[in-house]
């Protein structure tokens, strides 16, 4: 079995963001990026699926100055193909032409399988995966917890709100979006990385033209204002619930 996992950079939160000139975009200038969580969970699960099915697994990402160092990760945890869009795009490309950089290549690798992070603390308008299984003609499932290969299917554990699970026969080709590996991402020694540095390929593809899309356009990007401060209402619980009603009525609550 082919499996295929598109990945991303996201910026970190732990950094301190700011706004670029424009007003429209961050400055990525100086900003620090890494592998969106949910690709990286993505990513072990191609690897589990590896483990007891065989096949093959590769990772396909956008070229960026630091994400090398994310691929030879990948192919120091076992990943077989490491696939670089190159091409120099830009920062903070939307998932709408993402997609369309992913699915000449997906095209190309003929993957029996596409698994991916289900979402990105970035995603401004939609998540990658269900685009992508748009784009290559694909079924998609997301909220993926869980995967059992059999002949010419997948059976998928789904996760609703309230802790439901559900389990979902799904034919291949597929796409499904993860919401959590099987067993959380393995670590994997640095001095591994580096051996991968020696000895892995990173395959360069060239990015395909991009065509308008109907992405979210940001008009205005900008820090929020600090609003009114809060008013404690101090005193007994039956003061405390009468001064509640009487704000409530004065706001048309009730």
């Amino acid at each position: 079995m082919k499996i295929a996992v598109p990945i991303k950079l996201v910026p970190d939160l732990v950094e301190e963001l700011s706004i670029d000139a424009g007003g429209t975009s961050l400055d990525y200038a100086w900003m620090r990026l890494k592998l969106n969580e949910l690709d990286d969970h993505a990513v072990e699960e191609g690897l589990l699926l590896k483990e007891r099915y065989g096949g093959e697994v590769a990772v396909i990402a956008l070229d960026d100055e630091c994400i090398d160092e994310v691929l030879f990760t990948a192919s120091a945890k076992g990943i077989d193909r490491l696939v670089k869009v190159s091409g120099d795009p830009p920062r903070d490309i939307n998932n709408h032409s993402l997609m369309q950089l992913f699915v000449p290549v997906l095209q190309e690798l003929q993957p029996d399988l596409v698994i991916t992070g289900v979402q990105a603390h970035n995603d401004l308008d939609g998540p990658i995966g269900p685009l992508l299984a748009e784009g290559l003609g694909y079924s998609y499932v997301g909220y993926v917890s869980g995967i059992a290969v059999e002949d010419g299917s997948v059976t998928v554990k789904k996760e609703f709100p309230g802790g439901l699970i559900a389990e979902m026969c799904v034919k291949l080709p597929a796409v499904l979006g993860i919401q959590a590996a099987e067993h959380p991402p393995r670590y994997i020694a640095y001095s591994k990385i580096r051996q991968a540095m020696k000895t892995a390929l990173i395959e360069d593809c060239p990015a395909a033209a991009i065509q308008p899309t109907p992405g979210a356009v940001i008009e205005r990007m900008f820090q929020p204002t600090a609003g009114a401060t809060a008013e404690m209402i101090e005193g007994s619980p039956e003061i405390v619930a009468d001064q509640l009603v009487k704000l409530f009525k004065e706001l048309g609550i009730f």
